[in-house]
C-alpha cells in the first residue's frame, strides 16, 4: 500500500501545504501528524523526489491549488542560502499576489528562536504574525484555528482581524507593522461594541445560542443543508421544577420514555435519544437545535412530581416558523405514566396531522409498568446505564433492573434492558465460568422480554447481542434482522444491526444502516465511532478518519478513538501516523496498536516490549488480537496458535475474522478455513 492521508468533509483535498527544510523533517511531520488527526488534509511531500520534472509539476499544483501555506521557519532555513524548499516559499508569495489581501494564504510557523524581522525570510512572509511551535510541537488551538482558516467564511472573516492564542500572536494580513497597534486597540473596541450587543440581546431573549461553532456544528449531521423531513421532531429533556435536584432522574427519564414511545411510531423521524439530550443545560434557541438535527418541530417540556402524583406540561413548536402548534398541561397519578405518554403522543400526530396505521396505545405502552415503584427502580436503573459504563455502573444498573422486575414481574422492557447490560458485563468485564454465567443470565432475560412481548425490538435487540457473542451467527442476523424490521427509526438498533452487518461481511447493507443512525443520532459520538470501525473492516480505511474526527469532537476525552484511528491508518500503509494516533490510546488498545505499528517500522524490540505489556494486562485471554499482531508480523504459526486458543475459549471477537483486514495473511491457510466454516458465518 502507498501512503495514505485522510480526506475527510470538512477540509478540501491538499487543504495545507507544508513547506520545511530537509533537516527540519521530523519537527514538519509533527505539525503534519496533528493536522491529520484533527481531519485536515495535508499535502506533506516525504519522497524525496526532489528537483526533477515530475517533482516540479506536482509542487507548482499543490501550491496552486492548497488553502493555505505553512512555511517552516528555523535557523536550519536561515543559514541555507538554497534549497528547494526556497522555491516553493518563492511559488506561494507569487501566488499570495493573486489573493484578494482579506484572505488568509500565508501561515508561517517557527520552530525556534529565529527571529521575525529574519532577512533570510520573504517580505511577504515578514508582513503576518508567525506562530512559534517548539520543535513542531502543535496545540489544540493552532489546530482549531487552521481548521477555521479552512472555511471560506471563516477565512475572509479571520483574515481581516486579529485572534490571539496563546501560542502565536493574531493574523493582521498584508499590513504593516507600525500599524498593527493601532489595529488591534481598535479591534478591542470593536469587540467591546459587540460584548454590549451580545449582553443586550442576552436580557431581551430567554434562549441564547450557547454551543461552540466546532467541527461538529457544520459536518456531524452529514446535511449539507436545512431540509427536515415534514414529520420529523425532537424531543428535549423536560426541565425539572419540582424543586428537588435529586428529582433530575425522573424528568430525564420521562423525557426519554417519552422519546422511545413516539419513536415506534412508524410515520415519524424522531431524533435519537443522545443527540435530543446534547443540549441539556445549554440555553440554545429552538431553531439552532432543529437545524443541528434537521427536524420540523420541537417537544419541550416541564415536570414536577409529587409523592403520588405528577404534572406535565408539553408544548410542540414548528422549529420553521417558531409557531407553537400545540401546548397541554397534564395532572396525574404516577400509576398513569404510561397513559400518560400515550396522550401525548395522541397529541403529538394529531398537531402534526398524521395519519396513524395501528392501535398507538398498543405501539406505546406495550412492555411498560403500571406499577409506579417498579418505573421509579427502572428510570434509576437507566441513569446507571447512561453513566461512564464502567463495570461499577453496569453491575448498579442490573441491580435497578432487577429491583423494577420484582415489583412487576411482567415488566418485559426491564428485562431486555438488563439483558443488555448483562450481556455488556459478560463481553468487557469477565471471562471463563463467569462470562458463561452472564451470558446464561442475559439470554434468559432477553427470551423472557420476548415471551411477554413478541413484538418489543429491544427485546430482540438484546437477543441478538447475546447471540451473536456465543457465536451463533445465523441466530444473531435473524434477531437483528427481527428487531430493526420492528423499529426502523430506531438509531440504537440500526447502529447494533449495521455493525453486525459488516463483519458478516454485507458492508454496504451495514454501512447505510449505520449511515441511517447517524441520520437519526447525529450527535451521538458513539454512532460516528462505530462507523469508523465499520469502514475499516469494510476495507474502506481511506474513508474511516472523517467519522473518527467527528467523534473526536462530539466526546473529546474517550481516549480510545486514536487506537481506532491507528488501526485505520495501519491499514492503509501509513505507519509513522499509526504510531502517533495509537501512542494516545490507553488499555489493551494500545499494546496491540503500538506493537502492529512498531513492527512495521522496524522496531521490533520496542514491539516485543508492548506484546509482553499486553500479555501481563491480559494473559491469555483476548486472543483473537494476539492472533493479529502474529499475523502482521508474518509468524503464521504462532497466529494461528493464538486463532486456536481463540476458539477454545469461545472468545466472542472471533466475530471479526471473516473481515478483518489484519488477519488477511492467514487466510489460505487450512486451519483458518477451517475455522471459519466451523462459526458457520451467514451468507
Amino acid at each position: 500500500m502507498g501512503e495514505w492521508s485522510p480526506k475527510p468533509a470538512s477540509t478540501p483535498t491538499g487543504a495545507v501545504f507544508l513547506s520545511y527544510a530537509s533537516q527540519d523533517a521530523e519537527a514538519a511531520q509533527r505539525i503534519c501528524a496533528a493536522l491529520r488527526l484533527a481531519g485536515v488534509e495535508v499535502w506533506f511531500d516525504q519522497s524525496e523526489l526532489r528537483g526533477g520534472d515530475s517533482w516540479d509539476q506536482s509542487i507548482r499544483r499543490q501550491i496552486k491549488t492548497c488553502t493555505l501555506f505553512i512555511p517552516v521557519i528555523s535557523r536550519n532555513t536561515h543559514e541555507r542560502d538554497e534549497g528547494y524548499f526556497r522555491l516553493e516559499w518563492k511559488l506561494a508569495v507569487d501566488r499570495s499576489h493573486l489573493i484578494t489581501s482579506n484572505r488568509a494564504f500565508l501561515v508561517p510557523v517557527v520552530i525556534d528562536k529565529t527571529p521575525e524581522d529574519d532577512e533570510q525570510v520573504p517580505e511577504k512572509f515578514r508582513e503576518v504574525q508567525w506562530t512559534r511551535l517548539p520543535d513542531g510541537a502543535t496545540s489544540s488551538d493552532f489546530v482549531e484555528r487552521v481548521r477555521r482558516l479552512l472555511s471560506p467564511e471563516a477565512t475572509r472573516a479571520a483574515a481581516s482581524r486579529p485572534t490571539a492564542t496563546p501560542t502565536a500572536q493574531s493574523y493582521s494580513r498584508g499590513v504593516p507593522r507600525e500599524r498593527r497597534i493601532m489595529l488591534v486597540l481598535v479591534a478591542a473596541v470593536f469587540a467591546g461594541i459587540l460584548a454590549y450587543l451580545a449582553i443586550d440581546r442576552i436580557w431581551t431573549s430567554k434562549r441564547t445560542t450557547g454551543l461552540p461553532n466546532t467541527a461538529s456544528d457544520r459536518a456531524t449531521s452529514g446535511n449539507t443543508a436545512f431540509n427536515p423531513p415534514p414529520h420529523s421532531i425532537a424531543v428535549l429533556p423536560f426541565e425539572n421544577i419540582s424543586g428537588d435536584k435529586e428529582q433530575d432522574y425522573f424528568s430525564d427519564g420521562l423525557s426519554e420514555e417519552l422519546l422511545n414511545s413516539l419513536s415506534r411510531i412508524n410515520e415519524l423521524q424522531v431524533a435519537a435519544r443522545t443527540s435530543s439530550f446534547y443540549f441539556k443545560g445549554v440555553h440554545t434557541d429552538l431553531s439552532t437545535i432543529a437545524h443541528k438535527l434537521n427536524v420540523a418541530t420541537v417537544l419541550e417540556g416541564s415536570v414536577r412530581r409529587g409523592s403520588h402524583t405528577i404534572r406535565v406540561t408539553a408544548q410542540l413548536t414548528n422549529a420553521i416558523t417558531g409557531f407553537h402548534l400545540w401546548s397541554q398541561t397534564y395532572d396525574r397519578e404516577l400509576s398513569d405514566v404510561l397513559e400518560l405518554q400515550t396522550d401525548i403522543a395522541n397529541a403529538v400526530t394529531n398537531a402534526l396531522k398524521i395519519a396513524l396505521l395501528g392501535n398507538i396505545a398498543q405501539k406505546i405502552e406495550v412492555g411498560g409498568t403500571h406499577n409506579p415503584s417498579a418505573f421509579d427502580a427502572y428510570l434509576r436503573a437507566t441513569k446507571a446505564y447512561r453513566g461512564d459504563l464502567d463495570e461499577q455502573s453496569m453491575q448498579t444498573a442490573v441491580a435497578g433492573y432487577s429491583e423494577a422486575i420484582r415489583l412487576d414481574p411482567d415488566y418485559a422492557t426491564a428485562y431486555a434492558d438488563r439483558s443488555l447490560v448483562l450481556e455488556g458485563l459478560a463481553r468487557n468485564y469477565s471471562a471463563g465460568a463467569r462470562r458463561r454465567e452472564y451470558g446464561e443470565k442475559a439470554a434468559a432475560d432477553a427470551r423472557k422480554a420476548i415471551t411477554l412481548v413478541p413484538d418489543l425490538a429491544i427485546g430482540h435487540l438484546a437477543l441478538a447481542d447475546v447471540l451473536d457473542m456465543a457465536l451463533d451467527f445465523i441466530g444473531a442476523s435473524s434477531e437483528y434482522g427481527h428487531a430493526v424490521t420492528i423499529a426502523p427509526g430506531d438509531a440504537k438498533v440500526l447502529r447494533r444491526y449495521g455493525q453486525f452487518e459488516v463483519l458478516m461481511g454485507h458492508s454496504e447493507i451495514g454501512l447505510d444502516a449505520l449511515r441511517r443512525s447517524i441520520t437519526l443520532d447525529p450527535l451521538n459520538a458513539h454512532n460516528h465511532f462505530a462507523l469508523g470501525e465499520a469502514l475499516v473492516w469494510a476495507r474502506h480505511a481511506n474513508e474511516a478518519q472523517a467519522p473518527f474526527n467527528e467523534a473526536k469532537v462530539l466526546d473529546p476525552d474517550e481516549t480510545s478513538v486514536y487506537g481506532w484511528m491507528g488501526y485505520a491508518y495501519l491499514t492503509a500503509g501509513d505507519f509513522q501516523n499509526a504510531r502517533k494516533a495509537c501512542e494516545r490510546t490507553g488499555g489493551s488498545n494500545r499494546y496491540i496498536c503500538l506493537a502492529m505499528a512498531y513492527d512495521k517500522l522496524g522496531r521490533h524490540a520496542d514491539a516485543d516490549a508492548m506484546i509482553a505489556k499486553l500479555q501481563q494486562l491480559v494473559g491469555d485471554q483476548d486472543s483473537l488480537f494476539s492472533a493479529m499482531i502474529y499475523s502482521q508480523r508474518g509468524d503464521i504459526a504462532r497466529a494461528m496458535d493464538w486463532l486456536d486458543l481463540a476458539v477454545r475459549q469461545h472468545d466472542p471477537y472471533l466475530e471479526y475474522i471473516k473481515t478483518n483486514p489484519f488477519l488477511d495473511p492467514l487466510r489460505k491457510e487450512p486451519r483458518f478455513q477451517a475455522i471459519e466454516r466451523e462459526l458457520k458465518f451467514p451468507d
